[in-house]
C-alpha cells in the first residue's frame, strides 16, 4: 500500500520554498531591508525542513516494506513508445517526479536541517557585507537544486538538480567577484566540474539505452504498469539472461557515472577546484563544499546501487580511487597554515572514506558517515568562520594562538567537532568510521591499512589545527588582537546544534558488538537490496566480537596517537616541527606545495590548452583571416584599383580624347566669341545678308520656272 498524509502529497512544495524566495531576492531583493532578507531566505529554508521532517515522519509510520512515495508532477520527456527491454515490456518516461524512500529521507533531512542552520548563522556572519540579498539569493536557488538532486525519481531530473548545484557553486565562490582569485577559483570549480558532468551525461544515456528507462523504481506508483525503474528492468535482465554480474555495459554505466561522482564530489584527479574553493564566504563552504553539494557523488552512485552490485569492476575502482584520495587528501593537510585550507584537504579525505565504502559495498556505511560528516564538518566550517569573523578576516594558523579564553564557546564546539572527525568515542565519527574500516578490513586488508594510517593522519592534522588556534599564546597582530571578541548568537546557537548532533549523531547506528542494533543499516537495507538477492549490498561487517572489539580499539589507538603527536608538536613543544621541515625540506616542501599537482596540471594540460589555441591563433591568423577575410578585403581593393585603373586610362582617355576633339572643332567659333555686342550684331547682319542673297538666288530661279 502506498503510504499518504498531507506532506507526502505535498512533496513539492520542500524544493519549492527556497526556489520562491530566491526568485523574490532576483526581482526585488535590492529594494528589501536585511530583515525582510532574512524572513524569506531563512523562513523558506526553515519551512522546507519542517515540511521534510513531516514527510519523513509519515513515510516511517508505513511498513518498511511500503516505504516509498512518488509524486509525478507532470511527463517530461516521452520520446518512444513502449518498447522490449531487456526481456519485458517498458515505457521510457522521464518524469517531473519527486521520490521519497529511506535513501532521500536521510538526504533530504540533511539537506533542510544542516542547511537551515547555516543560513541561521549566514545572517549573522554576513550582515556586514554587501550583496546581502544577493548572497542569499544564491544560496536559496542552491537549495532548490540540491533538494531537486536528492528528490529527483530519474536520473535526468536528477541531472537538472546536479548541474543547478554546479551552478550555484560558481557564483558562491565567486560571490566576491572584485578579488581575482575568488573568480579564478569559481571557473576553475565550474571547469573542472564540467569534466565530471560529461561522463554523467554519458552514463545517464548508456543507461537508457541499456535498460529502456532512466526512473530509479516503479515502486511507490499505483499506475506502474509499463512505466519500469532501473531496478525492475535489471531484475527483468538478469532474469532473462541478457545481462549478468559482471556484465561490460553495466561496468561501463558505472565508470562513467564515477567520472561524474568524482567531480562533483573531488576525488583523485578531480579534486583539485575544492581547495580553491574556500575562497567564497566561509558559510558557502560549510553548506556547499562541505555538508551537502559535494556529497552528492556519494548519494548518486548509492541511488545507483542496483547497477554497481552487478559491475564488481567498477566497484574496485571507485574503492581503490577512494582510498588513495583519502589519504593524499589527509598528507597535504598536515602543514597546510590557512585554516579553511586544511578543512577543505580533510573532506576530500573524508569524501574518499565514503567512496572506499561505497567500493567494498558498504553503502550503508557510507550513507552514514555522510550524514554524520555533515554534522561535524559544517560544525569545523562555521566554527572557523566564527575565529575567522574574530580574527577580523586572518586566516592564518601561524597568526592565531590562545584564542580559548576569549572565544569561548566556538573553542568548546570546535573541540566538539575536531574530537568527532578524528573518531573518539562517543562522538558521531567514530561509528561511522569505525563501520567503514571494518568493510573495508573484511574485503580488502589493504584498503583498511590506508584508511587505519589516515585515520592517524586525520587527527593529527585537526588537533594541529586546534592547537595552533586555540591554546597557547596569542601570535595575532597588534591591532587585531585587541578586537578579538566571540561572535553574536545568531552564529553561536547554531554551532551549539550542531556541537550536539555531532555527538549523538551516530548513536542511530550504534553496533550490535556494543549491545546496538543499528538501526541506520536497517531503514535503508529496502533501498539497498539489488536487483538479484545473491549480489545484495554488502551489510555492516559482522565478525567475530573479539575481531570487532580489536579493530576498535586500533582505531581509537591510532586517532589516540594522532593526538599524542599533535600535542608534542604544538602544545608541549617536545618535538619542533620546524626542525622537521628543516631535516627533510624536500618533502616538507612537497607537502606544502600540494605535490606540485597545479602546476603539473598546467604544464600538461592548461599551458598546452593555450598551445594549441596559440596555433590555431596563428591558423585564424594567418588563414582565416589573412586568405579568408583579409583576402577578400585584398580582392575587393585589386578590382577597385583595376576599375579606377580603366576609368583613368580609358574612360577618362577617351573622354579627354573626344573633348579636346570637339575643343579644335569648335575653334573658329571662340574666335567669334569675342563678348562685344558690335561684333555679335555684325556678324547677326552678314548672316542675314548670306542667307537673304541665297534664298533671293532660290527664288529668283523658282519664279522662272513657273512662268
Amino acid at each position: 500500500m502506498t503510504p499518504s498524509g498531507y506532506f507526502l502529497d505535498h512533496l513539492w512544495m520542500i524544493p519549492l520554498f527556497p526556489l520562491v524566495s530566491a526568485a523574490l531576492m532576483l526581482f526585488f531583493g535590492k529594494q528589501l531591508p536585511k530583515a525582510g532578507v532574512n524572513v524569506f531566505c531563512v523562513g523558506s529554508v526553515g519551512l522546507s525542513f519542517i515540511y521534510a521532517l513531516g514527510a519523513v515522519l509519515q513515510l516511517l509510520a508505513a511498513d518498511p516494506e511500503h516505504r516509498v512515495a512518488q509524486q509525478i508532477m507532470f511527463e517530461w520527456l516521452t520520446p518512444g513508445p513502449m518498447q522490449m527491454t531487456g526481456g519485458h515490456l517498458v515505457r521510457f518516461v522521464a518524469d517531473w517526479g519527486l521520490l521519497l524512500d529511506p535513501l532521500s529521507c536521510v538526504m533530504v533531512l540533511v539537506v533542510t536541517g544542516v542547511g537551515f542552520l547555516i543560513h541561521v548563522y549566514s545572517a549573522g556572519y554576513m550582515a556586514h557585507e554587501g550583496g546581502y540579498y544577493r548572497f542569499f539569493g544564491y544560496m536559496n536557488l542552491f537549495m532548490f537544486a540540491m533538494l531537486t538532486l536528492v528528490l529527483a525519481n530519474n536520473l535526468l531530473l536528477m541531472f537538472v538538480g546536479w548541474e543547478g548545484v554546479g551552478l550555484c557553486s560558481y557564483l558562491l565562490i565567486g560571490f566576491y567577484f572584485l578579488k581575482k582569485s575568488a573568480s579564478d577559483a569559481g571557473k576553475k570549480a565550474f571547469i573542472v566540474n564540467r569534466i565530471g558532468d560529461a561522463g554523467f551525461l554519458l552514463g545517464l544515456l548508456l543507461t537508457a539505452v541499456t535498460l529502456g528507462t532512466i526512473r530509479f523504481t516503479s515502486l511507490g506508483l499505483p499506475e506502474a504498469g509499463g512505466y519500469s525503474g532501473i531496478l525492475q528492468s535489471l531484475e527483468a535482465a538478469v532474469h532473462a539472461g541478457t545481462l549478468g554480474y559482471g556484465a561490460h555495459v553495466l561496468t561501463a554505466i558505472g565508470l562513467l557515472l564515477f567520472v561524474g561522482a568524482a567531480g562533483k564530489s573531488a576525488q583523485i584527479p578531480l579534486y583539485v577546484w575544492l581547495p580553491d574553493a574556500m575562497e567564497g564566504p566561509t558559510p558557502v563552504s560549510a553548506l556547499i563544499h562541505a555538508a551537502t553539494m559535494v556529497t552528492a557523488g556519494v548519494y548518486m552512485v548509492v541511488r545507483m546501487n542496483a547497477v554497481y552490485q552487478l559491475a564488481p569492476f567498477a566497484l574496485d575502482v571507485i574503492a581503490v580511487v577512494g582510498a588513495v584520495t583519502a589519504i593524499f587528501a589527509a598528507s597535504m593537510a598536515l602543514v597546510q597554515n590557512d585554516i579553511k585550507k586544511v578543512l577543505a584537504y580533510s573532506t576530500i579525505s573524508q569524501l574518499g572514506y565514503m567512496f572506499m565504502a561505497l567500493g567494498v559495498g558498504a553503502f550503508a556505511a557510507g550513507i552514514f558517515h555522510l550524514m554524520t560528516h555533515a554534522f561535524f564538518k559544517a560544525l569545523l566550517f562555521l566554527g572557523a568562520g566564527s575565529v575567522i569573523h574574530a580574527m577580523s578576516g586572518e586566516q592564518d594558523l601561524r597568526k592565531m594562538g590562545g584564542l580559548w579564553s576569549k572565544i569561548p564557546k566556538t573553542a568548546t564546539t570546535f573541540l566538539i567537532a575536531t574530537l568527532a572527525i578524528c573518531g573518539a568515542p562517543p562522538f558521531a565519527g567514530f561509528f561511522s568510521k569505525d563501520e567503514i574500516l571494518g568493510n573495508s578490513f573484511d574485503r580488502y586488508r589493504s584498503l583498511w591499512f590506508v584508511g587505519f594510517i589516515t585515520a592517524g593522519m586525520t587527527a593529527f592534522y585537526m588537533f594541529r589545527l586546534f592547537f595552533l588556534a586555540f591554546s597557547g599564546y596569542s601570535r595575532a597582530d597588534e591591532h587585531v588582537e585587541k578586537h578579538i571578541h566571540e561572535s553574536p548568537p545568531s552564529m553561536t546557537v547554531p554551532l551549539m546544534v550542531l556541537a550536539g548532533l555531532s555527538i549523538v549523531g551516530g548513536w542511530i547506528g550504534w553496533p550490535g558488538s556494543l549491545g546496538g542494533e543499528n538501526r541506520f543499516e536497517r531503514f535503508l537495507e529496502p533501498v539497498l537490496a539489488g536487483a538479484v538477492s545473491e549480489t545484495g549490498a554488502v551489510k555492516i561487517a559482522h565478525h567475530a566480537k573479539a575481531t570487532e572489539y580489536l579493530l576498535m580499539l586500533l582505531s581509537i589507538s591510532i586517532a589516540g596517537a594522532g593526538i599524542w603527536l599533535a600535542y608534542e608538536f604544538y602544545r608541549s613543544k617536545r618535538i619542533a616541527p620546524e626542525l622537521l621541515a628543516e631535516k627533510w625540506p624536500r618533502a616538507y616542501q612537497l607537502l606544502l606545495h600540494k605535490y606540485y599537482v597545479d602546476e603539473i596540471y598546467d604544464a600538461l594540460i592548461v599551458n598546452r590548452v593555450k598551445d594549441l589555441s596559440t596555433l590555431f591563433g596563428l591558423f585564424d591568423a594567418k588563414v582565416i583571416d589573412g586568405v579568408g577575410v583579409n583576402g577578400a578585403g585584398w580582392l575587393a581593393r585589386f578590382g577597385s584599383r583595376v576599375s579606377m585603373w580603366w576609368d583613368k586610362w580609358v574612360i577618362d582617355g577617351l573622354l579627354n580624347f573626344g573633348a579636346k576633339f570637339l575643343q579644335l572643332l569648335s575653334f573658329p567659333v571662340r574666335l567669334l566669341q569675342s563678348g562685344m555686342f558690335s561684333s555679335y550684331a555684325m556678324v547677326i547682319l552678314i548672316g542675314l545678308v548670306v542667307l537673304l542673297a541665297y534664298y533671293g538666288h532660290h527664288m529668283q530661279t523658282l519664279l522662272r520656272g513657273v512662268h
